[in-house]
């Protein structure tokens, strides 16, 4: 059950995220914390790609809130859709960062992995495939560690498309005592009232994620590299 909260707690939380946006990120200060583990691309590609989740969250979601106070609950929901999708990069990167740890995953494999997380693309603006957000990071991975996020996705998804939710059920409604069908934009008395809720609920996901998950996983890699950097050495020299 969703609660109900106004989008103004949202955008209180905004006004805090707003002013918290990395604006840089430098490789010289990060090979002088730890020169070991910062001269593989990877530790750089996963900092980055945290700091872009969060740019690209904050972003859709200050948009999300205006189309929220003008009325357009169908817009705001599909925005909601679109930040899920970009939490679950970071919840994907958290985990694969953990397989390395765990012994799951190589790190040949996750450094290729940052990359196709960063640089990856649908339309071949890069030459790097895009990974299936929808199937593979979002059903696979965000669903084992939170059960009933894709759930909560898909329900959004049927708004966004074309079904039976996404026209006739946010367009009409039956009035079966006098057999007419009468047309109305019902999406605000449909999902205004659960949507700051449900925005709250994912955004309290990403907070942990960004600020808890990420750097205990970034730290121990950092730390699994130094263990193992002349074992990554001799894999790279061919020995």
């Amino acid at each position: 059950m969703i609660k109900e909260y106004d989008m103004d707690d949202v955008a209180k939380v905004l006004e805090v995220w707003n002013s918290s946006l990395c604006k840089k990120v430098e490789l010289g200060g990060l090979i002088s914390r730890n020169p070991t583990a910062h001269k593989w691309k990877a530790t750089y590609r996963s900092i980055v790609l945290r700091e872009l989740t969060f740019w690209r969250v904050t972003d859709l979601l200050n948009q999300m809130v205006a189309l929220s106070e003008a009325g357009h609950i169908l817009g705001a929901r599909i925005l909601l859709r679109s930040t899920i999708e970009t939490l679950g990069i970071l919840i994907y990167l958290n985990q694969k960062t953990k397989a390395v740890l765990d012994g799951e995953e190589t790190f040949n494999t996750f450094s290729a992995l940052t990359s196709q997380l960063m640089l990856g693309s649908k339309n071949m603006t890069t030459k790097i495939e895009a990974i299936n957000v929808t199937h593979t990071i979002l059903e696979k991975w965000c669903e084992r560690k939170y059960p009933g996020f894709f759930a909560l996705y898909t329900d959004l998804c049927e708004s966004a498309h074309p079904n039976y939710e996404g026209v006739c059920h946010g367009y009409s409604y039956v009035n079966e005592k006098d057999y007419e069908t009468i047309f109305k934009n019902r999406w605000g008395e449909l999902y205004a009232g659960t949507l700051g809720g449900l925005t709250l609920q994912f955004m309290r996901v990403f907070e942990h994620e960004y600020n808890d998950v990420w750097p205990e996983e970034f730290e121990k890699l950092e730390k699994w590299l130094e263990d193992n950097d002349d074992k990554l050495e001799s894999e790279r020299a061919g020995i």
